[in-house]
């Protein structure tokens, strides 16, 4: 199966190796790696590998733990090897080109963008975190759009969950948030309609997800900008869910 790894390790010569090495002897088959952070002497590196299905994960966490300054951020099932900003453009390009279409081609391609399990389109009244109380709220995604001031899924990715289960947040920025069923989730607003992009990890078979990085954070909230742009108008349309097929 394929993983995602994320260490956090000190930023200096042989490092990376020590780590690369460790995920090697362990069995793992290193297919990517990617740097999201570099600070203060410390790094932070995403490993996507292949890893045998019959190996105990804990072996590989155990392995890194052991090496003197790295610190494991969280080890979870990828659905492919991350993949570069250029493919940001070819999404956007895909979403100009089919404006119609336009938020569901968005949701659909950002879980594979961000090695995350699921996105949804959320229409979130303003005042909805204040007055609704702790805790997550299952919407279904055949839910009515807002009447009476509730909030209401517009559209989700294929493996998203049914009913969803949004977090209580009306985000007026982007940001990363943790559940309280240890999901992880980035929010991203487009500034229009109370219209919100919802991106999650959640744990499975045991193996605890990483959070969100700043550094998707903010590529999340780029994308989103810039389909807020494209799509204009008609985002303001988006107040209830369109009839989705899911086999």
């Amino acid at each position: 199966m394929l993983l995602r790894v994320r260490v956090t390790l000190p930023d200096r010569p042989g490092a990376l190796g020590q780590v690369a090495r460790t995920l090697g002897v362990a069995g793992a088959d290193i297919v990517q790696v990617v740097v999201l952070e570099r600070l203060g002497g410390r790094a932070v590196d995403d490993f996507t590998v292949v890893w045998p299905g019959a190996s105990r994960v804990e072996r590989l966490r155990a392995g890194l733990a052991a090496i003197p300054g790295v610190q494991v951020d969280g080890v979870w099932r990828a659905i492919g090897a991350p993949v570069s900003g250029g493919h940001d453009a070819e999404l956007l390009a895909q979403v100009a080109a089919n404006p119609a279409d336009g938020l569901g081609t968005l949701v659909d391609a950002v879980p594979g963008l961000l090695a995350a399990d699921w996105a949804a389109a959320a229409v979130v009244p303003p005042d909805w975190a204040a007055r609704s109380g702790s805790g997550p709220r299952a919407i279904a995604s055949d839910e009515p759009g807002l009447s009476g001031g509730e909030p209401a899924v517009a559209y989700s990715s294929w493996r998203a969950p049914e009913p969803l289960l949004l977090p209580e947040v009306t985000p007026l920025r982007a940001r990363a948030l943790t559940g309280p069923d240890h999901a992880r989730y980035a929010v991203a607003p487009f500034g229009r309609a109370g219209l919100v992009l919802m991106v999650a990890r959640g744990e499975v078979e045991g193996l605890p997800a990483a959070g969100f990085h700043v550094t998707e954070v903010d590529r999340i909230a780029q994308l989103v900008r810039a389909a807020a742009v494209i799509l204009g108008d008609r985002l303001d349309l988006v107040t209830a869910p369109p009839a989705v097929s899911r086999s």
